[in-house]
């Protein structure tokens, strides 16, 4: 059973940056790098929403419109671990930051769309607050 883990989260002003990081537990056969990763945050209240996504190639990238040209996904495929750089964070930014996984094949997931049902293997969060 796959196990996601997310870190990198605090507290940070507007206008500052955070990295988060995915990594992964209870691969057996395949590493991280045979799954597509997408990254979804949660605020309070509201629904979970996608953020961003990388397949496992790396061939596609998606960013949500509220997050492109401030945030970047990349992976290091040798070291297993997913980042989500965030750069320009706004107050609206806030919320909590969920790590996802899937490696069934999938030619929607990431290089059509960034859904949550697109994706099996969740970690529990990172909370990321950005005060104004």
């Amino acid at each position: 059973q796959l196990q996601v883990v997310e870190s990198g989260g605090g507290l940070v002003q507007a206008g500052g940056s955070l990295r988060l990081s995915c990594t992964a537990s209870g691969l057996t056969v395949d590493s991280l790098a045979a799954y597509d990763i997408g990254w979804f945050r949660q605020a309070p209240g509201k629904e979970r929403e996608g953020v961003s996504c990388i397949a496992s190639n790396g061939d596609a990238k998606r960013y949500a419109d509220s997050v492109s040209g401030r945030f970047t996904i990349s992976r290091d495929n040798a070291g297993n671990t997913v980042y989500l750089q965030m750069n320009g964070l706004e107050a609206e930014d806030t919320g909590v930051y969920y790590c996802a996984a899937d490696n069934v094949v999938d030619f929607r997931r990431c290089r059509i769309r960034l859904e949550r049902e697109d994706y099996t293997y969740w970690g529990q969060g990172t909370q990321v607050t950005v005060s104004s």
